[in-house]
């Protein structure tokens, strides 16, 4: 890391905060800690974290109500921390906007390992390269995705995207015009083979299609719905 990473650790539990904090400062991060969803909220809606390590289940707001009014301001990078036998809060907490989600009990290099994964997807770099030939860049009209620097303009306005709806643009615009059905678009883009509510997908592809909506209509409509299949990238003409 060039520079220092700042990760939210948020459990109602002192011991697993404490657990996660010295395990993630050894590997350089800066922690800070909220022991409930109404103190975690306030501090991630004021402050920049790279990450947020989020229980599910706590007072007050839980972590599907965190993540869900956190969405509507930020895209903070949000893993999800949840107990066996929860799986249809890790659906839920897939449609609100968490990006990944680690069951309880766990390991936590395992959860050291996952941050550093999720913060490479999200990286968003200064970095500025002269040869625009050797940039990993996909560019359509009306919309331009700068993977280097993991950045999505639209007529030429940034359209600020969770790490799960940049994945999710990125993998539908390599393959214009392919058709993927929801049980692809979960095993690609979110690398889980799960028996879950594949409203996931259509949750993420409407809120995809509106932020792309609100900077430019065009780019909004290359998101399309294949009725009865899936969803497919289309390239409109100029």
């Amino acid at each position: 890391m060039n520079e220092t990473e700042y990760i939210l650790v948020v459990d109602d539990e002192e011991r697993i905060r404490r657990l996660l904090r010295m395990y993630l400062e050894r590997e350089g991060y800066s922690v800070k800690e909220a022991e409930d969803g109404d103190q975690a909220l306030e501090m991630a809606i004021e402050e920049d974290f790279d990450c947020i390590l989020l229980d599910l289940m706590m007072p007050g707001k839980d972590g599907i109500e965190v993540c869900k009014e956190l969405r509507e301001v930020k895209a903070t990078p949000v893993i999800m921390l949840t107990a066996k036998g929860e799986e249809s809060n890790r659906v839920q907490g897939f449609e609100v906007g968490t990006d990944d989600y680690i069951v309880k009990p766990f390991s936590p290099r395992e959860v050291v390992l996952r941050v550093k994964a999720l913060l490479r997807r999200s990286s968003k770099t200064n970095y500025i390269q002269t040869d625009t030939k050797a940039k990993d860049m996909i560019v359509y009209p009306h919309l331009v995705i700068d993977n280097d620097a993991h950045r999505v303009t639209a007529d030429g306005h940034e359209v600020t995207l969770t790490p799960k709806e940049y994945e999710l643009l990125l993998f539908l615009a390599k393959s214009p015009d392919k058709v993927y059905d929801r049980e692809q678009l979960l095993k690609e883009v979110w690398h889980y083979e799960f028996f879950g509510d594949l409203r996931t997908v259509d949750t993420h592809v409407k809120r995809l299609r509106e932020k792309l909506n609100r900077v430019s209509e065009q780019a909004g409509k290359m998101i399309v719905t294949v009725w009865g299949v899936g969803y497919k990238f289309e390239v409109l003409d100029e």
